[in-house]
């Protein structure tokens, strides 16, 4: 049961990581994050991806929902949680970030996506 869970949305991680590495083919590392974002955006568009960028997300605490938003760089399929990253690597702060996104909105699976590296880093998150 537990192996099955982190295996949600596996093709539909599979089709946005795969949009993900031809953005990072083409642009390398080196651009800030918002040049990425809009790269990726032509690329989701490009493959049929479903998405919405800068999406605004009710954060949850105790029963009540927060006047505060969390916005999502990206939430593709409706379901799950893509957050961009130009840096020189991926660290536990950065897969905490994710994880709390993901407890405050109750999304099951993030994507946290690292270009600033000389090869495209990625990590699945799941809730």
């Amino acid at each position: 049961m537990i192996y099955e869970k982190k295996n949600i949305f596996w093709n539909e991680s599979y089709q946005i990581v795969g949009a993900c590495i031809e953005v990072h083919k083409i642009l390398g590392c080196g651009f800030l994050e918002c040049v990425y974002q809009e790269a990726l955006e032509f690329e989701l568009n490009n493959r049929g991806i479903s998405y919405e960028r800068e999406k605004e997300l009710e954060i949850k605490y105790k029963g009540a929902i927060l006047k505060k938003k969390y916005i999502a760089d990206f939430v593709c399929y409706n379901k799950i949680i893509l957050e961009l990253k130009a840096c020189s690597g991926i660290t536990e702060e950065h897969k905490s970030q994710v994880l709390n996104y993901l407890n405050a909105t109750q999304f099951q699976l993030g994507l946290l996506i690292n270009f600033g590296e000389k090869s495209l880093n990625y990590k699945r998150i799941v809730l």
